[in-house]
């Protein structure tokens, strides 16, 4: 098959064309992979699940008959310490059998930053 002289640099430049067009789109355009997408979803899901147990998880351990000792407890502890401390104590269990280490960590830190309005909670 022949093909003409003036198709040739038509088809190279159609080709050169869409691969800048997709190095753009993907680099400065915001276009997104289907992968990408679903991971952004997952992580925002997983925020939002934090945002929305973390004020339970303060009032279960507010609710406790010896709260203002266990909240002297966990602030006697290093940072990295207490989010286990709620998940041993139960405090981040929600609808499983495990708890939630980011709902520990969370709840944890705003027991400890915020005592006033963790302490008017209970």
């Amino acid at each position: 098959m022949k093909i003409d002289a003036n198709v040739k640099p038509a088809l190279w430049g159609a080709v050169c064309g869409a691969v800048a067009l997709a190095i753009v789109g993907f680099s400065w355009g915001g276009w997104k992979t289907a992968a990408s997408t679903r991971d952004l979803v997952d992580a925002g899901s997983q925020k939002a699940v934090v945002v929305a147990l973390a004020p339970f998880c303060v009032a279960k351990f507010n609710a406790q008959a010896d709260a203002a000792a266990k909240l002297g407890a966990l602030k006697k502890l290093a940072s990295y310490e207490q989010g286990s401390f709620v998940e041993t104590a139960g405090f981040a269990t929600f609808g499983s059998d495990r708890p939630n280490s980011d709902v520990a960590r969370a709840c944890a830190d705003a027991l400890t930053t915020a005592p006033a309005k963790a302490a008017s909670t209970s």
